[in-house]
Parts: structure tokens; C-alpha cells; sequence
């Protein structure tokens, strides 16, 4: 039997006194990756800010537990700590901090939150550059300020990397694959399904049936309004790309004949 990673039971949630999620309900295991799709305002970036404990967003009702740990009751920065990492659709520009800094100061930050020793700047060297190879990113990288100038497509590996140097246990991917060409895409899926393994859970947050040709789900969840309405596996998503999110909407002897 796998491992609960994550439980989200009726959440509900706000922003500027807006509400977007309304009893939001969802279970990960160790070792899955779900799909949540859904059309523009449905709440998808919501539920991950909120999860990874964005201050815009209050939470109105509702329980979130991460490892049987409270979520909820967590700073943000306790929630890396413990393991969660999300992937942002906007990754900021950190001007004057470069990759290598930003990374070797974040990863032991969280050997120190879990009694680990800290990787020494040679030991931290030797371990960038094996995960800069495998995201197939030049050693520049390294030197470069966090995304200053990079493009789209830079920006998205390099999100990749930061999980793949801090191998957390929970990964959300907020629309990762937005503005990424093929090529792009590829590596960006390769890098996830190089790091995904048996004690890791993964929310894959998309628009478009696309990216799950190259990092293939086993759930798919429709969100709409603040909430799942369907759920299936990675056909529903196929199934979504030929009739559209309006083809939910109808009654269901309409659905079944479309």
C-alpha cells in the first residue's frame, strides 16, 4: 500500500476577499503524478499558492495535511523544509544572486532544518554540475544571476533544476509548459522524469493535453469553479483536447453522444 503524501479535504479558500477554491478535495500517494486541467479562473495556481502558503491567499475552510503533518499551520518556508517545492508559471529575476548562490544557500538551509550536514562550496560545485548535465544546461548557468535574462525556455529548466538539487517529496508544476517549445519541453519533462521516484508526488498543473505526452500522469483531474468535477485517468485529458472544457458542461446523455 502507498504512503499518503498529501490530503486536502474541503478546502476553501480567498484572495482580496474573492472566493476561488470551494471545497476543494484531493489525495496523492507516494509515487503519483496527477494532472489537474481546467479553463482560465478554475483556481489551479490558487490551490498550489495556497498549498505552498502564498500570504494574498486565506484560507476560509478546510483541512491540508502533508505527510501527516499540518500543512496549514506551517510557514512557507517549513513547508520546503518538510519537503514541498512548487515550480512557478512567472519565475522571478533575482538581480546580484547567481544560480549557484541562490542554490548552495537553499539546499542547506534545508540540511540544517533536518539535522543534516552542510554541502561544503567544492561538494556543492561536483553536485550542480552532474545536475546542470543531466538538465542538459551549460556550466555558465551557474555563474548567471537567477533568471536575469534568461529566456522563457531558460527560466522553466531552471525551475528544474532548483527541484532537482533539492529533491523534495511533493512537487507541484504550476503550467511549466507554457511558452516552451518542443525542444524545451522535452528537457523539462526529462529533467522531472529523471527525478520522479517511488517516494515522490507530483501535481502537474496545464492547460493542454501536450505536456502529459512526455510526463504521463496517472491521474487526470478536471477543476472548475474552485473544484474537481471529474476524474479519470490520462485518456480524460485526450478526451479534453478533442471536445474542449465546454463539452463537460452539458447534460451527460449530451456528453455521451458527442
Amino acid at each position: 500500500m502507498r504512503k499518503n503524501m498529501l490530503k486536502i479535504k474541503n478546502l476553501s479558500a480567498s484572495v482580496d476577499n474573492k472566493p476561488i477554491l470551494k471545497g476543494f478535495d484531493l489525495d496523492i500517494n507516494a509515487g503519483e503524478i496527477h494532472a489537474i486541467m481546467g479553463p482560465n479562473g478554475a483556481g489551479k495556481s490558487t490551490l498550489a499558492k495556497v498549498l505552498a502558503g502564498h500570504p494574498a491567499y486565506e484560507v476560509i475552510e478546510g483541512e491540508v495535511w502533508f505527510k501527516g503533518q499540518n500543512l496549514l499551520d506551517m510557514e512557507p518556508e517549513e513547508r520546503a523544509h518538510a519537503g514541498l517545492f512548487m515550480s512557478f508559471q512567472y519565475p522571478v529575476e533575482i538581480p546580484g544572486v547567481s544560480n549557484k548562490q541562490f542554490l548552495h544557500t537553499a539546499l542547506n538551509a534545508k540540511r540544517r532544518a533536518n539535522e543534516q550536514s552542510e554541502l561544503t562550496e567544492p561538494e556543492f560545485s561536483h553536485f550542480l554540475d552532474n545536475k546542470m548535465k543531466l538538465m542538459e544546461m551549460r556550466p555558465e548557468f551557474g555563474t548567471r544571476n537567477v533568471n536575469e535574462n534568461f529566456s522563457g525556455g531558460e527560466k522553466k529548466r531552471n525551475e528544474i533544476l532548483q527541484m532537482a538539487v533539492l529533491n523534495p517529496e511533493l512537487v507541484m508544476l504550476d503550467e511549466t509548459d507554457s511558452g516552451l517549445d518542443i525542444d524545451a519541453m522535452r528537457i523539462v519533462a526529462h529533467g522531472v522524469n529523471q527525478h520522479m521516484h517511488g517516494e515522490m508526488g507530483l501535481i502537474l498543473i496545464t492547460h493542454y493535453q501536450r505536456l502529459l505526452d512526455y510526463i504521463r500522469p496517472h491521474f487526470v483531474h478536471v477543476m472548475m469553479d474552485g473544484k474537481i468535477v471529474r476524474s479519470g485517468g490520462p485518456e480524460l485529458a485526450i478526451e479534453l483536447e478533442n471536445k474542449g472544457y465546454d463539452w463537460l458542461m452539458r447534460p451527460a446523455n449530451e456528453r455521451t453522444n458527442a
